[in-house]
Order: structure tokens, then sequence, then C-alpha cells
């Protein structure tokens, strides 16, 4: 079996703690040749758990031809340069999400890397969560009839100080966690030739920087359901991650628990529009509310609570195997990312109060 050779770029929690994790136990396929680290610390740590060489500036790669992908787990704000900078010298990259701020810089990304005939990936691994991929089968089986509206929260309670709450680093909600939903939102109106419109709010409520640590995002398309996604940090009482409503029943889950129920149109009684004013029957005509009972089937489904990405990312990466070794697609296509960073820079378009 073919082993790629893998260079990761930054040990912090992205470098380390989700591409380092993974690929330290799928050694079968991947080999980590190499890290870049501008601590001290973290790249003896590095030597130590990988084995392999350590940098501590990414120029130095420059000149290998042994490495087969570069990992960009850098600070957001340097996502766009140094991802440039490994492209135009002959490196395929995979940049962390979120990738950049703007339609252009990724567009000039994708030609940068179509350019020098090399691999430009982005890391929305949370397209592949078991939670997601059950949401989608839900869906796709009918049950629930027409969806009419998707709810998706990434809720919680929590104050933040570091650099991620801060806009001349990228960061905020909606840059950190909100490609995460905001993917799967999309793939779900799966409409990646257009833009639905946008509307967002955002505000600044325990954050200690100048970004936005609440967003509400609401998206529309004709013929699509309607799309409501928070991204909250002043949310004590989170409830759900998902809420579908549909015109046969409705969906209400976490990442670890979806509980759904439908009726079926040949179980329910026959009805027929009545414009008079409805009564109980008799000759009092007492007035009567419009009501049936229907016959509900309810499902439910459990999955791991504990790491709900930790089989995203072995898809991921598995698709970045049959990619690079059978010439297989990846399923993350570099259009939808663009879709979701044009509705990110729309979103910031309309809270210029935030930053």
């Amino acid at each position: 079996m073919r082993q790629l050779n893998v260079v990761i770029i930054g040990q912090g929690r992205s470098g380390r703690d989700i591409h380092g994790l993974h690929l330290k136990k799928d050694t079968e396929r991947f080999k980590v040749v190499g890290v870049v680290e501008k601590m001290d610390v973290r790249r003896r740590r590095a030597e130590a758990e990988y084995g392999c060489e350590t940098f501590s500036d990414y120029t130095e790669l420059f000149g290998r031809k042994d490495i087969d992908l570069v990992v960009n787990a850098t600070p957001s704000h340097l996502h766009y340069a140094i991802t440039r900078d490994l492209l135009s010298h002959g490196f395929n990259v995979l940049c962390e999400k979120p990738c950049v701020p703007t339609v252009r810089e990724f567009d000039d990304l994708c030609d940068t890397a179509k350019k020098n005939g090399r691999v430009l990936l982005v890391f929305q691994q949370s397209r592949f969560a078991h939670y997601f991929e059950k949401v989608k089968e839900i869906i796709a089986s009918g049950d629930l009839g027409r969806i009419v509206q998707i709810n998706i929260q990434f809720n919680g309670f929590a104050r933040r100080w570091d650099w991620q709450c801060c806009r001349e680093f990228n960061g905020g909600n909606l840059a950190n966690t909100g490609p995460h939903p905001l993917d799967q939102a999309l793939n779900l109106m799966d409409m990646y030739d257009g833009m639905p419109e946008v509307f967002c709010r955002m505000d600044r409520c325990n954050t200690f920087g100048d970004a936005e640590d609440y967003c509400k995002l609401i998206l529309t398309a004709p013929g699509k359901p309607l799309v409501d996604l928070e991204i909250s940090s002043a949310d004590a009482y989170p409830l759900f991650t998902y809420k579908l409503h549909g015109t046969r029943g409705s969906l209400k889950g976490t990442m670890a628990h979806i509980d759904w129920k439908y009726f079926r149109e040949d179980e329910a009684p026959d009805q027929q529009l009545i414009k008079e004013p409805l009564t109980m029957g008799g000759d009092e005509k007492l007035p009567a509310y419009c009501s049936e009972k229907l016959t509900w089937h309810e499902m439910s489904w459990d999955g791991d609570a504990s790491a709900p990405f930790i089989a995203a990312v072995q898809t991921y990466y598995d698709q970045i195997y049959a990619l690079f070794t059978e010439g297989r697609p990846h399923d993350i296509r570099l259009d939808q990312v663009r879709q979701q960073l044009a509705v990110i820079e729309e979103a910031h378009r309309q809270n210029p109060h935030i930053g």
C-alpha cells in the first residue's frame, strides 16, 4: 500500500489534536515526515510523537520533492498567504477552516493551484459526521414529507478571550464554528449553482474581542427549505442541534441522539375543505375546532456522544487517500467552499458594526 508523506504546519488544537491525532493512527496510509512549528517545545514534542523532522518556518520545505501533502493548520489570518506560497512552490495543500475571509482570496488560491497543477483542499470534515449523515438519510426517505424549515443550532454559553475572538485574525463565531453547520446547511439546500438569499444579525455578548459571538443566519431560495442557523455563545439552555419541519412530520436531535416522527397519508382520515363554520353535529350546532387524530410513527437514533467528528475526520482522510492514489474526486468541492465563503462575506457586509 502506498504511503503518503504529510507535513503539518502548526501544532495547536487543530494541527496536533485533529490532524496529528488522526495521522498517528492512520500510519499504513499516511506518514508525518515533517512538522513546522515556531515554538521550540512543540517542535521537540512533535519529533518524539511523530518521529519526524521539524522546522521553524514553512519556507524550509521549499525544494523538497518527497512531500505529497502539506496541512496548513496555522492561525486563520495566515491561511491565505501561506497556502498561496505553498501552492506556488509546487505543494498540494489541505487548508484548515476558515479557509480565507473573502471570495476574491479564495478565487486566487484556486487559480494558483490550477496554474501550478496542484491540489487544493479545504478541511470541512463535518459533512461526514454521523449525525448529519443520519439527518440526510431521514430527509431522503421522504417520511417527513417536503421539508419546510431546517433549524440548526451550534449554541452554548461561553466567554472567549483568545485570538479567535478578534476580527484581525479572521475570528468570530461564524468563521470559527460556522463553517461546520453552514457547510451542512448549504449541502441540504443543494443549490451550488446559485446563491441563497442571506439575512444575518450579529452581536457581541460575552467576548473580550471585537468579533461576533452571536450569529443568526437565515438562508432562503425558491423551492428550498428555509434554513435558520444559530451560532450563539449566549445560550445556556441549548436544546437541539437539528430541528426539521416537514409536511408529514418533524425531527429534533443533537449530535448524539435524534428523534423523529411522521404520519402516513394512507393511514390518515380522509378530509376535504369545508368553508362553512365547523360544528359538532346535532341540532344545537355547537362550534367545533378543526382537529383529527393521526397515527404517528416514532423513531430514534443514538450516535457517539463522546466524539461526533472522529468518524468525520476518518472519512475526510479516506477521501484524501482515494484522491491521491486513485484519482477519485473529493466530495468537498472547491465551488461548494466558495459558496460558503460568499455567504460569510455577505453576512459580515450586513453587520458593519462588528469589528
